[in-house]
C-alpha cells in the first residue's frame, strides 16, 4: 500500500502563472522568475524577444519583474539598429 504524497508536494509541474520556488517546479519551456515579491512560472524567451543582459553577476535578483533566459541556442545580445546612431540599448534573443 502506497502512502499519499503530502498536500504541499506538487504532483504536476507548474504552468505559466503558477507560483514556484525554482525552475524545476515549472513545466517544460518555463522558468521560475520574480513577479513583484513572489515567483511564478514564466515562458523561456524565444528568438527576437527582449531579454535582460546583466553587467554584474548577482544583479538578476534585484529585478521586480524578472525575465527568463533565452531558449537553448539563443544568446541575449544588443539589438542591431539600422539608423546612423546606435542609441538603442535594447537586447534581444538572437541565434549564436
Amino acid at each position: 500500500r502506497r502512502t499519499p504524497a503530502p498536500a504541499w508536494l506538487p504532483t504536476a509541474k507548474g504552468e505559466e502563472g503558477d507560483f514556484c520556488l525554482r525552475s524545476s517546479d515549472c513545466a517544460a519551456g518555463l522558468c521560475c522568475a520574480r513577479h513583484f515579491w513572489s515567483k511564478i512560472c514564466k515562458p523561456v524567451l524565444r528568438e527576437g524577444q527582449v531579454c535582460t543582459r546583466h553587467r554584474r553577476k548577482g544583479t538578476h535578483g534585484l529585478e521586480i519583474f524578472q525575465r527568463c533566459q533565452c531558449a537553448e541556442g539563443l544568446a541575449c545580445r544588443l539589438q542591431r539598429e539600422h539608423g546612423p546612431t546606435d542609441a538603442s540599448r535594447l537586447h534581444t534573443c538572437q541565434r549564436h
